[in-house]
């Protein structure tokens, strides 16, 4: 499918589509500038720029952009070192420049080297945490802020414990429109209303939030622990237009451009933003139903970009986000016009609704993300890997519990670690084979044979009794380490202690230093 064919061909899937990333992306934005110490505006201007500037810049076709909870903690931090918030509004401009840089020197190439069961785990993982960070917004307790994706929380509790703290602080009226919220999506997801012309162009999220609007205006007049408070509903601030909206913004302060802590932000946020898009579009294109792959290195100079607006406009760092993208996955979105129309609708609602959408419970939007974070890790998932067997299960599976014990980051990198640990040891098997029949042995190197493989060759050789043959094969080895030359050597000088002929069979395309790079030749004299 050419994305850039006809923008709008695919309109009727994209426009319900961009509606259900706006209901999603608006509670984030703002739960994120809040656990960022941020003015809650920041958070919106940066979801506006992920949508309109990246959505109109990037290759992607799925991925949406915005303000990351990944980033909330690095920015809480910086924004407390710096002197003035327009200060550190320098840091988002200058992080934009340097990934921008990145986008020309090619640095987007690092996002293929994640194994698939990482990126997968990652999905489950987020899918995992979704869930269990909404059961208190579903329920009416909304301590921590929408986003909130940290194992430790604001209130120092874990995400686990979280849940079961929720369950002293429960508020009736939430609570009855998340679960009837969560019904409707169900139902919305039925074969049945899926068959139906007129329930397919009309987004079940917008259902739920239209429907939670009555619920609680019908709850409201009950009043007593019906009625909901402030805090359970959307919080964006009311302008009375464009004038009102200006007021808004923050610009960055240039005199602040000799602080070092501005400098030091700024690249921080570069690589923490960069590497989680990367992540983030190799996450989406597996979800793409159309299997399209997204330009890594064009995705990092439209998110330069966009940082660079934001950051000059008053908005948090920005990056490529899961939750989001998912969320547009799941909703039919079929090319990037679905994130650019999720930011032309975060506009016109600060512009000329705000009123409105503060009448929205976070209970019903709080039923949306956990729908979306079921379709993300679903059971069917966790079978798939364990049919594809424990060198795609460990990871998989690794990869998901260190994202919920710590962040996404760290709990890649401690995925990909797993990951390497059975790369290294599915070599460390096939590289050597040895087998023998009677007195007669065979040693065979295939592809790479290290310095890891040595233990094995060793114990092996040191194996074989006195009056054998032994043939050692090397024409399918395309590397052989200097130690295993040496292990081979030594056998071979002491092999006629035990009356062991020792033979070596080479290739006849490829001489011995061909395949040793740096080591030692063996010394086939010593037979």
């Amino acid at each position: 499918m050419n994305q850039n064919k006809n923008l709008f061909q695919n309109a009727a899937s994209d426009i319900p589509a961009a509606v259900v990333v706006f209901l999603v992306a608006l509670p984030l934005c703002l739960g994120i500038a809040l656990g960022s110490g941020a003015p809650l505006f920041s958070g919106v201007i940066a979801g506006i720029v992920g949508g309109l500037v990246i959505g109109a810049l990037s290759g992607s076709s799925l991925s949406v952009s915005g303000p990351a909870a990944g980033l909330t903690a690095v920015v809480a931090v910086a924004i407390g070192k710096m002197p003035v918030f327009e200060a550190f509004l320098l840091s988002v401009v200058i992080a934009g420049i340097i990934q921008v840089i990145f986008g020309f020197i090619r640095a987007g190439v690092i996002g293929d080297y994640v194994p698939n069961s990482v990126i997968r785990g990652m999905l489950a993982a987020i899918g995992i945490i979704l869930i269990l960070k909404q059961v208190p917004h579903l329920t009416g307790f909304d301590k921590n802020f929408n986003g909130d994706e940290a194992f430790i929380q604001i209130d120092r509790r874990n995400t686990f414990s979280e849940v079961i703290y929720s369950l002293n602080y429960l508020s009736p009226g939430a609570l009855i429109i998340g679960l009837v919220s969560l019904i409707l999506i169900w139902i919305w997801d039925t074969k049945f209303f899926k068959r139906q012309k007129l329930f397919k162009f009309v987004p079940g999220p917008l259902v739920v939030v239209i429907v939670g609007v009555l619920l609680n205006s019908f709850l409201s007049r009950l009043g007593g622990t019906f009625a909901l408070e402030a805090n359970h509903m959307v919080n964006l601030p009311v302008t009375t237009g464009l004038t009102s909206a200006s007021e808004l913004l923050r610009f960055p302060q240039w005199q602040h451009l000799g602080n070092s802590q501005v400098w030091v932000t700024g690249v921080t946020i570069a690589l923490v933003a960069s590497l989680e898009t990367l992540l983030s579009i190799e996450a989406v294109d597996k979800l793409d139903p159309y299997n399209r792959r997204t330009p890594a290195n064009r995705e990092l100079k439209a998110q330069g970009v966009g940082n660079m607006v934001s950051g000059l406009l008053g908005g948090l760092p920005i990056t490529s986000v899961i939750v989001r993208s998912s969320a547009n996955v799941n909703a039919g979105g079929k090319t990037r016009l679905s994130t650019m129309l999720h930011g032309s609708l975060l506009l016109l609602s600060v512009l000329f609704i705000p009123g409105l959408l503060n009448l929205i419970p976070l209970s019903a939007l709080a039923a949306i993300l956990i729908a979306t974070g079921y379709k993300l890790a679903k059971p069917a998932l966790f079978r798939e890997f364990h049919r594809k067997g424990l060198d795609q299960l460990v990871p998989f599976v690794v990869t998901i519990i260190a994202i919920l014990l710590t962040d996404l980051l760290i709990g890649i990198l401690i995925g990909m670690g797993v990951s390497l640990f059975f790369l290294v040891r599915s070599n460390f098997h096939s590289a050597v084979m040895i087998v023998h029949d009677e007195n007669k042995y065979l040693v065979r190197f295939r592809k790479d044979v290290s310095f890891l493989n040595k233990p094995i060759v060793k114990e092996k050789l040191e194996k074989v009794p006195a009056n054998s043959f032994v043939l050692i094969d090397i024409t399918r080895a395309d590397f052989i380490d200097k130690d295993i030359i040496d292990t081979i050597n030594e056998f071979m000088h002491h092999a006629h202690l035990k009356n062991i002929k020792v033979e070596i069979k080479k290739s006849t395309f490829k001489s011995l230093h061909q395949l040793v790079i740096g080591g030692e030749e063996l010394d086939e004299q010593a037979a």
